[in-house]
């Protein structure tokens, strides 16, 4: 299990109720409910994912996060996670006005567009980067919008969205992050993981 889901984890109560928005194959439903006797369900986009989901047991939907969350009433869940995907909707405020309206908290991770050998891609060799926490090319990357760690905390500060825990995750290293470290930590993470309600 990769490290990200590991903290996500962590952060996680046992036996509470989560939603995993834009959950892949499960992997991190099938942790959830393995380490911390989690009451999780997914939703996904690819039905090829959603078979492999519910061929492990899960309980996964397929729909389209940004369309369908409307379906789900308010305060659900008590923690809805969306990993690396915050980036790829369309109109990514409706999405997380959504989850906070779902979810008694949120979790949410984004690759760091303000990492350093992201900057460095750029400012060297004039191309956009290719790093672990954005794996894909220009051309097929589901990226629409480019957001830094900075660039979310100022959103949640812009939008009195209180942020509970902010955790970096740079390799295997994790660290937190607050105001005073805050240009620093989008400088060297790859990875940011919000807990916000």
């Amino acid at each position: 299990m990769k490290n990200e889901f590991k903290i996500i984890t962590n952060l996680l109560p046992i036996r509470s109720r989560v939603l995993d928005v834009g959950c892949g194959d499960g992997t991190l439903i099938e942790a959830l409910i393995k380490q911390k006797n989690i009451d999780a369900r997914g939703i996904e986009l690819e039905e090829n994912k959603v078979k492999q989901c519910i061929s492990k047991g899960l309980s996964v939907i397929q729909g389209n996060a940004e369309t369908e969350l409307n379906q789900f009433p308010d305060k659900a869940f008590d923690f809805v996670v969306l990993s690396q995907t915050l980036q790829a909707f369309y109109q990514p405020e409706i999405v997380l006005s959504e989850l906070l309206r779902i979810g008694k908290k949120v979790i949410i991770s984004i690759p760091n567009f303000g990492y350093w050998k992201v900057r460095t891609s750029l400012l060297f060799f004039g191309k956009m980067p290719v790093t672990k926490s954005l794996p894909d090319d220009w051309y097929n990357t589901p990226n629409l919008h480019m957001c830094s760690i900075k660039d979310f905390y100022q959103f949640c500060d812009k939008k009195k969205i209180k942020m509970d825990r902010i955790i970096s995750i740079n390799n295997e290293k994790t660290s937190s992050i607050n105001r005073i470290n805050l240009e620093m930590k989008n400088l060297l993470s790859e990875v940011g993981i919000f807990l916000i309600s």
